[in-house]
């Protein structure tokens, strides 16, 4: 009985435990013209367990309308990321699907809305950095573009701190560039959240379920030849 006890007492410390834990999510994200880079990592207990996703591919497929992403994972501190790599194509029908199958969800959930809106008030975006570089060779067309993008990107500042709680002030910058016909932009962002939060969300979305099973879409299928391109 006393080893029963204990047992029980350690699983009950180990889900307080997760409970209570905050994951950390990191996002880096880089694009030069027609290059691109996306890394996502998440940890958690101060980066004692990690696990990073790098998606060094994004570019349009040369045989349709559409976009490639190519992507690998990495578990833990090594430097050596998994051989398998995943290659999704998007196309329209890719992104109506998940369109579709979201508008579903969101049908079978009392209050879906009210529920993620409180679940990102918990969510506190620790940093954020947004720097910018462009260029399209001509000077006043070079000028209204940067004004264009001061505005977008305040745009977006003020959504983010409308849904998130911002612990710092963001750090932007746009940078012209006069001469030469250039885009780059470099973002990062990091930001927080218990992992109790997420799993109240789930709950609650579990409570104010109504009607039956989701008629949820299969994503179309797509050639494997085009992947093949990248």
């Amino acid at each position: 009985m006393v080893w029963l006890y204990t047992a029980l007492i350690i699983i009950i410390l180990l889900i307080l435990l997760i409970i209570f834990s905050k994951l950390t999510i990191c996002l880096n994200y880089f694009h030069h013209n027609d290059s691109d880079d996306l890394k996502i990592e998440f940890r958690i207990w101060f980066g004692l367990i990690k696990y990073k996703v790098n998606i060094p591919l994004i570019k349009i497929d040369d045989n349709s309308p559409s976009i490639v992403v190519k992507g690998n994972t990495q578990m833990g501190d090594s430097n050596v990321y998994t051989s398998q790599t995943k290659v999704e194509q998007i196309t329209e029908d890719y992104i109506m699907t998940k369109l579709t199958n979201a508008r579903e969800l969101m049908q079978h959930v009392f209050h879906m809305s009210v529920i993620v809106r409180k679940f990102l008030k918990k969510t506190i975006i620790k940093h954020f950095e947004w720097h910018s570089l462009v260029g399209v060779g001509d000077a006043a067309h070079t000028g209204i573009i940067t004004g264009v993008l001061w505005t977008i990107k305040g745009s977006i500042v003020g959504m983010l701190s409308n849904f998130l709680r911002m612990k710092e002030m963001p750090i932007l910058s746009v940078t012209p560039h006069f001469q030469l016909a250039i885009i780059q932009t470099r973002i990062t962002c990091i930001f927080q959240f218990r992992i109790g939060y997420a799993i109240l969300a789930g709950l609650k979305l579990i409570k104010f379920w109504k009607g039956g099973r989701p008629n949820l879409k299969m994503n179309t299928a797509y050639s494997k030849e085009k992947t093949k391109t990248v």
